[in-house]
């Protein structure tokens, strides 16, 4: 039987290579003397680990950081081991196990992650620490306990909950995190996000761990003039028709045409991540043209009003916005949904 290729996509997502390398070398540069690192979890917020941790190792990047364990396979084909680092930590003597036999590093959290550690021989290591967001990470009364102090730590991590506002509780956690320094030895210290970089140098410490802003996003005013937008997406038209007055389109009929109109159904929905609530107001370009969306968003198409550029047809591709931070308030959607949210069809 003969291998049979699959016709091309409907759909399509490019990742802008000099932009998302520009991006680090960006934040890198504000980060002053702390070098920065890349979260890479989830999926590179859903632009693909494949496509982007080679551009970001290629701009200089030397640290990555993941969520999950089950995320290492994807990163490790194009970085060292050392290089990684898994936020979630040692849940289970497994994961100790496979951080021993591969070199990733693992985030310690907990007093029980870190005896677990050490019961299955120990070594380097990171800790968090947490200083107000209150998700993970050992307290700061924990910092004297034998079983930290005996831990072999690299990086004192803490992580900002408020950093995308000018909020008391960001001089807060830089002080509490500020005390713990002293407490308890470590090589370097961390606790700077995207949105923490743009806080200034007293944010900075060692080492920096942006994401979002990595990928586009723009978590606070300062950092418009220096991130570029990575993610590009188009969609092709699948169908054109005409209805007529009176007739409705989609789900739940939450359009009703007040004349005739030439529209098109288009290759993307919410199984894609076009969440509904891109929807109403939404509109898909072409040419600089705007395309308003009509009615309810579906898991593999919407439908396009065609009065601004009837010339198009089956086949026809047309851009999806993504600038995050004009979409994200067109939507409601956060940045980081916006991204995250990208489907498999998309993806693959």
């Amino acid at each position: 039987m003969h291998e049979t290729s699959a016709p091309p996509a409907s759909l399509r997502l490019t990742v802008n290579d000099d932009a998302l390398g520009a991006n680090w070398r960006a934040l890198d540069a504000m980060s002053g003397a702390a070098r920065a690192a890349a979260a890479v979890k989830a999926d590179c917020y859903g632009l693909g680990a494949d496509t982007c941790v080679p551009i970001l190792r290629d701009a200089g990047c030397d640290q990555f950081f993941v969520a999950h364990w089950s995320e290492v396979a994807e990163v490790i084909r194009h970085v060292s081991p050392e290089q990684i680092a898994v936020l979630h930590g040692p849940l289970r003597d497994a994961d100790a196990d496979y951080a021993m036999a591969t070199g990733v590093v693992p985030v310690i959290n907990s007093l029980d992650q870190a005896q677990r550690w050490i019961a299955r021989g120990g070594g380097r290591c990171h800790l968090m620490i947490d200083t107000g967001i209150n998700r993970l990470g050992v307290s700061p009364d924990q910092l004297s306990d034998s079983v930290i102090q005996s831990l072999s730590i690299d990086t004192l991590l803490s992580h900002l909950a408020s950093a995308d506002e000018d909020s008391t509780m960001n001089a807060r956690q830089l002080e509490a995190f500020r005390a713990c320094l002293p407490l308890v030895q470590h090589k370097s210290a961390s606790l700077a996000n995207s949105a923490g970089i743009a806080l200034g140098p007293d944010y900075a410490f060692d080492l920096t761990r942006p994401g979002l802003a990595l990928y586009g996003g723009i978590p606070r005013p300062e950092l418009e003039d220096a991130i570029r937008q990575v993610a590009s997406i188009e969609a092709a038209i699948i169908q054109t028709r005409t209805i007529g007055q009176g007739e409705s389109v989609g789900y739940n009929c939450t359009f009703t045409a007040d004349r005739e109109m030439r529209v098109a159904t288009v290759s993307i929905g919410y199984a894609d991540g076009f969440l509904r609530a891109r929807g109403p107001g939404g509109v898909l370009q072409h040419g600089g043209r705007e395309l308003p969306i009509l009615g309810k968003v579906s898991m593999d198409m919407i439908v396009v009003d065609l009065a601004n550029a009837p010339g198009l047809e089956e086949g026809d591709w047309l851009e999806v916005p993504f600038n995050l931070p004009d979409v994200a308030r067109q939507s409601s959607v956060s940045q980081y949904e916006l991204l995250t949210t990208i489907g498999r069809r998309l993806r693959h």
